[in-house]
């Protein structure tokens, strides 16, 4: 069988070099049988050439493969540990300018799964270049033609599901069945939202002899966080290809590998040659380098507000649009006539699923102050019941953190909550029983805690909910909006009407009533410092457009 050669039609990876994969097989298969087990050992529609392979007496075969790599693949009980040493620019994968390199964690393990190269102001340049080289093309498509491309992506995306689930859940840390179910799931939708609004969108539009036309942005730079990677990649890559623009996108250094399959998608979809870029890197260094390009028409940013600072600081020399969606700290009003029972139980796993790492989380949880003691009860026999543990099981609703760096930072605010006289009801410092490895958290809730700690006032971005006492509704609706930030809020009544009026009142960009989930078709994004502009749905898709007013454009009406 040495000089056999294989045709791995299940395969999704782009090369194999020098990768030992074991399948395990009785000695008498044959080599047809063989096929297809390495092929689903291995993913990827390649040929692929092995130089050894043997049935041994204890029943596997292992076969040894030469090809220059895209990335290297081990399959096998480990996890899965690639090597993504290109950056896409200008419609193929290219080398970086640099070397320097940056390991992908699998946060449960605390092991390497992978490795990026790390981009530079160069391979900004490069990647720049090519979006504006191709702008010219793709903003004067049809929408028929952009209708057909991001029908295609849509189908592919579908078909890659499962393989983004997995990425998702093995480098951030996301059980497999919230990966499954809405991790990857989510940046489907807003390409089905993006494509719904796409079809029936009037670009143009008269005012008396004046016609208005709205056109793509112009070249967007894109940088995404790692918190829920698809979700942020898609609502922004789908409208911006819709709205005829061009784009970089640099995702998070710390989950990269779904916006690596991502970027296949969309190649095979057959996005044209510099529409799409992905360049690899830090924030310092590629985020400021898109940031600042002269070239970039317009910044698209989520993650901190920190950092948000950094861009809008950056970008303002060039006096480009910026997007951001940016931190919260977001209030959820438990008002007295709810079923305390039902609502803290659901906001309390609500909290836990993604551990905490979600912007809009109702992480303070605002209760009447003559029932604080009976709310925290609730919420410390909800929390027991949170099975914390591997992401990779089935059984798991809770897996760790995304990093070292973020677990190092949620105990410290835990052991700053505990100092400022908060009550802690459950969880605390440390790690789960059980678990000795791993940046996991325990599900923590700290009751009779007032807006002034830090643990009411700082984004924790862990699975720790601040329960907060009020005296009456008005107090509740002051102790929800003393905050700098305004992106979420969550009201829940047995009155809709009441909640209806008290959701209103608050000064934020999202209120959830009575547990209401999020909708991809209505507009996201915050007040005061968690950001500017929106996106989902037709308020995303028209931030990649510009208003250009022509006048004289029509016939004036006769007299």
């Amino acid at each position: 069988m040495a000089g056999r050669r294989w045709r791995l039609r299940d395969a999704r990876i782009a090369g194999c070099t020098g990768v030992s994969v074991v399948v395990h097989a009785d000695p008498g298969h044959t080599t047809e049988a063989l096929d297809i087990a390495v092929a689903r050992a291995l993913a990827g529609d390649r040929d692929v050439q092995p130089t050894r392979a043997a049935v041994p007496p204890a029943g596997r075969a292992v076969i040894v493969y030469d090809r220059p790599p895209e990335f290297r693949q081990r399959t096998g009980s480990e996890h899965a540990m690639a090597d993504h040493l290109k950056f896409y620019i200008d419609g193929q994968w290219v080398q970086p300018s640099g070397t320097q390199t940056l390991d992908v964690i699998n946060p449960a393990t605390e092991q390497p799964i992978g490795r990026i190269a790390m981009g530079s102001q160069a391979d900004v340049d490069r990647a720049v270049a090519a979006a504006r080289k191709a702008f010219d093309g793709w903003s004067r498509t049809s929408r028929e033609e952009r209708v057909a491309l991001m029908e295609r992506i849509i189908a592919l995306y579908k078909e890659r599901m499962g393989e983004l689930a997995q990425a998702v859940s093995a480098e951030m840390g996301a059980p497999i069945k919230l990966a499954r179910a809405a991790q990857a799931p989510s940046g489907l939708g807003h390409f089905m939202a993006t494509l719904r609004v796409l079809k029936t969108y009037e670009f143009e539009e008269d005012m008396g002899t004046t016609r208005v036309i709205r056109e793509p942005m112009g070249v967007c730079g894109m940088i995404t966080p790692w918190n829920w990677p698809l979700n942020q990649i898609a609502c922004k890559v789908a409208p911006a290809l819709a709205a005829g623009c061009t784009m970089v996108l640099k995702p998070s250094e710390v989950a990269p590998l779904n916006a690596i399959l991502f970027t296949q998608i969309l190649h095979d979809a057959g996005v044209p040659a510099g529409v799409f870029n992905l360049v690899n890197g830090d924030g310092p260094t590629v985020g400021a380098a898109l940031s600042s390009h002269p070239d970039v028409d317009m910044m698209s940013f989520t993650g901190s507000t920190r950092a948000g600072i950094e861009v809008a600081r950056n970008a303002a020399p060039t006096v480009k649009r910026v997007a951001q969606e940016l931190g919260g700290k977001s209030a959820n009003i438990v008002l007295d006539d709810a079923d305390f029972q039902k609502v803290i139980s659901r906001d309390l796993f609500g909290m836990c699923v993604n551990s905490g790492q979600s912007c809009n989380a109702g992480s303070r949880m605002l209760v009447p102050m003559a029932r604080m003691d009976e709310a925290a009860a609730i919420a410390k026999a909800a929390a027991e019941r949170v099975k914390v543990g591997d992401p990779a099981s089935e059984e798991s609703a809770m897996g760790p953190v995304v990093s070292s760096a973020q677990w190092k930072k949620i105990q410290g605010l835990i052991e700053k909550g505990v100092a400022e006289g908060a009550k802690l009801a459950i969880g605390g410092a440390g790690r789960p029983a059980g678990l000795d490895k791993g940046y996991f958290v325990k599900p923590t809730v700290f009751s009779h805690v007032t807006n002034e700690m830090t643990i009411a006032r700082e984004e924790i971005f862990g699975p720790v909910i601040v329960m907060i006492g009020y005296r009456d509704e008005d107090d509740a609706v002051r102790i929800a909006d003393d905050t700098v930030y305004g992106l979420s809020g969550y009201v829940s009544s047995g009155d809709p009407e009441r909640a209806k009026a008290v959701a209103r009142r608050l000064r934020t960009g999202n209120v959830h009533l009575n547990g209401a989930p999020v909708d991809p078709n209505a507009p996201f994004g915050g007040y005061k410092q968690s950001g500017n502009g929106r996106e989902w749905g037709r308020y995303g898709f028209e931030e990649f457009l510009e208003v250009k007013a022509i006048m004289g454009y029509n016939p004036k009406p006769a007299a």
